[in-house]
């Protein structure tokens, strides 16, 4: 009987702490190991955007899926027919999305600021990665989502940034008469 419990008290304690989740220092350990790309990663987006980015000591945080370099996206954030570049920029940690208006490297916005840590999540067993991720919303896109009742609909004339927290929700960037308004995104 002594010999059974044992082997059935560590079993036991070790179901116990994977019930418990994540450690602080585990998170941390997610945090540092979340992959960041230098801006020469992106040979899309122009040298003196680049430039402006590695002047800023910006790296772009990629989600633990994987796949090919991300957090990227260009789309008419300002008004129709104006090419914008959308950069999830991390520094020390935190990630602000830069929005380099017609292309622009003199000309920016900051948007949305917060700390890397903030969009990490358990996406297996053990396993942290990862989870933020900026795409354009087409005005279809923002007015198929927008609140019911608030009847943003009507203002909506070029894209919007969608701010993705992974497999959780979304919300949308958008630029409305010289300000970033905060619009519903996907659930």
């Amino acid at each position: 009987m002594t010999a059974i419990l044992s082997a059935v008290i560590p079993l036991f304690a070790i179901a116990l702490l994977a019930l418990q989740g994540p450690s602080a220092s585990d998170w941390s350990r997610a945090d540092a190991a979340t992959t960041r790309l230098p801006p020469s990663e992106f040979p899309t987006v122009g040298a003196p955007l680049r430039a402006e980015l590695q002047r800023r000591g910006c790296t772009i945080p990629q989600v633990y899926t994987g796949g090919p370099p991300h957090n990227v996206a260009r789309g008419a954030f300002r008004t129709a027919g104006q090419i914008d570049t959308a950069v999830l920029c991390s520094q020390q940690h935190a990630s602000s999305i830069l929005v380099f208006w017609g292309g622009n490297s003199s000309n920016v916005s900051v948007v949305a600021p917060w700390p890397d840590g903030q969009f990490l999540q358990v996406v297996a067993p053990g396993q942290i990665g990862f989870s933020r991720l900026v795409r354009v919303a087409s005005p279809a896109f923002i007015r198929k989502h927008d609140q019911p009742g608030r009847s943003a609909s009507p203002f909506i004339a070029h894209d919007g940034i969608e701010d993705v927290f992974v497999e959780k929700a979304s919300v949308v960037w958008y630029w409305h008469q010289g300000q970033w308004l905060q619009l519903s995104g996907a659930d």
